[in-house]
């Protein structure tokens, strides 16, 4: 039989599940559901929108309960990537299904089972208990480039106030319930050459594919180069290294019809220590000396916390692991890097993140409750 906390936190991420807050959709529906539920319990909530490039409207959820300095603040975001490919056609991504002890669902591990847990803790704890704050924060467009956790940076008055009142942070992405010290940020550089469509048997046409290549030989050096170079790696990650990804569109409608734009993406992981401007000045020099058009979108920082800091093994304490990790994913802690002490830690694993069969385990929405209310209780509820 399942515990109590158990059935709260299933019935939360079930109910969370069902809203289909994939990226490029509203995510109202879920924040308004998170604002009804936070209010209910006694949180005080703070409601910031915006419109994301597409003009779509987009809703962060900030909230409060208690008062005094200090505390604890929980970060998750509400916006999932698409699920187009689905292992079943018995129920859709978002109908949520219990099997062999799982949660299966978009969303149940990232990271809509987190936030249930969060809730089921966070009501466990009562107003007359706390004698510092807990503050809950749930994002939009993380999964598209951290738009969220930037506007509530800049906009929130909630969150200003976590900063000034240095209260410690908990972003409660999947890790198996382990604390996570250090991530990986990202970088997102855009290329565009311009060219002229035309028959390719002619002169007059002029393609913009081949202005690229220069640019994309840099790419390839640099790639070769940071992959193999231990200058650019940090062995505190697997792969220690800053993983470019790079992408190429043309959007030629036919092989004998030359390309009038060509747009490339080149992708970066940033490491805490390593530098990688250069690498960006040298993508920047050879757009210029090609051409193109070069747009750099440092969307989240990397992210360390000292292993060794009080902070982080007191919470090595509350989930009796004995040293933190690393991952080499990125999450809006590298945005909220005001928060100055935090860490990375949340119920479900990575490996089941984004999948075509998503899921989370009951025993670690259970697990994940526990530990939640144990953080609130250790940082709130100090006497």
């Amino acid at each position: 039989m399942k515990s109590m906390r158990s059935i709260k936190a299933l019935r939360y991420a079930k109910r969370l599940i069902g809203f289909d807050s994939t990226s490029y959709r509203s995510n109202r529906a879920i924040a308004k559901y998170l604002e009804m539920k936070l209010t209910k319990h006694g949180f005080v909530v703070e409601v910031l929108e915006y419109r994301d490039p597409n003009n779509t409207r987009k809703v962060n959820v900030v909230a409060k309960k208690g008062s005094g300095n200090g505390g604890l603040g929980y970060f998750a975001h509400s916006d999932v990537v698409p699920a187009d490919k689905w292992f079943t056609e018995k129920f859709t991504p978002f109908q949520p299904a219990v099997a062999r002890e799982r949660l299966y669902g978009r969303g149940a591990c990232d990271m809509k089972g987190s936030i249930a847990c969060m809730l089921a803790a966070a009501q466990r704890v009562s107003w007359d208990s706390l004698t510092a704050p807990l503050y809950v924060v749930v994002t939009s467009d993380e999964e598209v480039g951290f738009d969220g956790a930037k506007f509530v940076a800049e906009e929130s008055k909630l969150y200003r106030e976590m900063v000034d009142f240095k209260t410690r942070g908990i972003i409660g992405e999947p890790t198996s319930l382990e604390i996570v010290h250090a991530h990986k940020g990202s970088v997102e550089i855009t290329a565009r050459a311009k060219g002229k469509s035309g028959h390719s048997s002619t002169h007059a046409a002029d393609n913009a594919t081949l202005k690229m290549i220069p640019f994309l030989a840099e790419m390839k050096a640099i790639f070769d180069e940071t992959e193999n170079d231990p200058k650019w790696h940090n062995e505190l990650f697997e792969p220690p290294t800053l993983s470019p990804n790079i992408l190429v569109n043309d959007n030629s409608p036919a092989r004998n019809v030359t390309a009038s734009r060509c747009m490339a993406k080149v992708y970066l992981r940033p490491m805490p220590a390593i530098d990688h401007e250069p690498l960006l000045e040298r993508m920047e020099k050879v757009a210029r000396e090609n051409n193109i058009r070069l747009k750099v979108h440092r969307q989240a920082e990397p992210f360390f916390a000292d292993p060794s800091s009080d902070f982080v093994q007191q919470m090595l304490s509350i989930v009796h692991k004995k040293r933190p990790r690393t991952v080499s994913y990125g999450t809006d802690g590298g945005v909220f890097s005001e928060i100055e002490e935090k860490v990375v830690c949340g119920p479900g694993s990575i490996d089941q993140a984004h999948t075509p069969n998503e899921w989370i385990s009951l025993e670690q929405l259970d697990r994940g409750t526990e530990i939640f209310e144990k953080m609130i209780r250790h940082w709130c509820c100090q006497s």
